[in-house]
């Protein structure tokens, strides 16, 4: 985060000024605030504007008042970029699940009609973020994606994957949501460093050429990691995602009321745990792909089988590991000396994971943004305080916001009741 980007991109003389970045923000109903509070991040990054291409996707069905807002926006920010474009995801067309990737996926064909095709840009020269809508970059974000891509062996088989963290809102959010988001955000970090098993996820960014040449994602829900699957399955496995060690900021979940924020957040979670049916899409992708090696087919498989059976299970796993075992043993059980241990094995093991929540909370502390001035003070230090005491939410969390809605997602797609894009509300306070 340090370190200037722009800098080591001169390094590489006057080629790096050749990449464009296009920056597509899809949007339901969220209002012009929200909207242009990441725009404004975007004119206040180092990057060349002359260089950078927005593109505000909206959604027919959203209305008339939400075209006109787009517009107005579009009058305000237009002369900050090369180019800006509005575009209107139209509704009802057949086969499409509407929602971010459907919008996302109209934005890009509209955007390289009208502009990359239209000026005749290569497309190795272009870089297309999909952002969520109320993404906000920090400064040299942009140099330090074409800085990767730039550096990478193989830089148009490779998505570029950035770390989220959720602060744009995270003073005001309830404390549940915060141990939630930033429990997302180290496991994310984690991903990062096993890169072999890393796929895009949220915000992220992919080469124009596969964008356009393999086609975003229009008819799932979990659209962020289609796009890596349906590319590394087009290149016969040869596509990767490049980790880059750098922050993105987005909202935490946060409602009108503490029940809503809850339902929300559950809601949110169930949408992504809706990525287990990734499993059966890949397992059909390898069964028709003979040139992907069987040895990265077991890997990939194991992993994704591995990843979402411990979502939905892991917690529940440890929290009724200790006692059930004596409640269901019977009397030759709870006799026996591994009886007698169990409840101390369990308590020494939960013990030394208190550990890893003492270390959650001294870097959730330093991934936070400062306290807003016009909050009052003892806010202010009530605030702090909570930040830190917010991790012994965590065993609750787990189970509510982990499992629950992970075993909700997959008994849906188990029984055949397909679930549609959910949105997350946003609301400021």
């Amino acid at each position: 985060m340090r370190t200037d980007w722009l800098a080591k991109l001169r390094g590489f003389g006057q080629s790096w000024q050749n990449i464009y970045h296009i920056i597509i923000l899809p949007t339901y109903k969220e209002g012009s605030g929200l909207i242009e509070e990441s725009i404004e991040t975007l004119i206040k990054s180092d990057y060349p504007k002359e260089k950078m291409i927005v593109v505000l996707a909206i959604e027919q069905r959203a209305g008339k008042f939400f075209k006109e807002q787009a517009d107005a926006v579009a009058d305000r920010y237009s002369n900050n970029f090369f180019k800006f474009l509005v575009s209107v995801h139209p509704e009802g067309i057949e086969k499409e699940i509407s929602g971010k990737g459907s919008n996302t996926a109209h934005a890009g064909k509209e955007v390289k009609e009208k502009i990359i095709d239209e000026l005749k840009i290569p497309y190795e020269n272009v870089l297309v973020s999909t952002f969520d809508v109320d993404t906000k970059v920090f400064p040299q974000y942009f140099g330090c994606l074409t800085w990767h891509y730039l550096t990478e062996k193989n830089p148009m088989n490779a998505s570029y994957q950035p770390v989220p963290i959720y602060n744009n809102n995270i003073w005001s959010a309830h404390v549940l949501s915060r141990v939630v988001s930033t429990s997302n955000t180290f496991w994310q970090m984690i991903q990062q460093e096993r890169e072999e098993k890393l796929t895009t996820y949220s915000s992220h960014s992919t080469p124009a050429k596969v964008f356009f040449e393999v086609g975003y994602p229009d008819n799932v829900v979990s659209d962020d990691s289609r796009i890596f699957w349906k590319a590394y399955l087009y290149y016969d496995g040869n596509y990767r995602v490049v980790p880059i060690y750098y922050l993105v900021s987005m909202d935490a979940v946060m409602a009108k009321n503490f029940w809503h924020t809850i339902l929300n957040q559950y809601r949110q979670q169930k949408r992504w745990a809706w990525g287990c049916n990734e499993i059966p899409y890949i397992m059909f992708g390898f069964l028709n792909n003979k040139k992907i090696p069987l040895r990265a087919k077991i890997s990939h498989i194991y992993t994704i089988l591995d990843g979402f059976w411990s979502w939905a299970t892991a917690a529940l796993l440890l929290f009724l590991l200790g006692w059930l075992p004596i409640i269901l043993g019977g009397k030759s059980f709870n006799f026996s000396v591994l009886s007698f241990n169990l409840p101390i094995l369990t308590s020494r093991i939960m013990t030394v994971s208190m550990l890893g929540m003492v270390v959650s909370a001294i870097l959730s502390t330093m991934l936070l943004p400062p306290v807003p001035k016009d909050m009052k003070w003892y806010l202010r230090w009530f605030k702090k305080s909570t930040v830190f005491l917010q991790w012994i939410f965590l065993p609750v969390t787990l189970i509510l916001f982990g499992s629950l809605p992970s075993l909700d997602a997959q008994i849906r797609l188990m029984l055949g009741r397909y679930m549609g894009f959910w949105v997350t509300e946003k609301v400021r306070k």
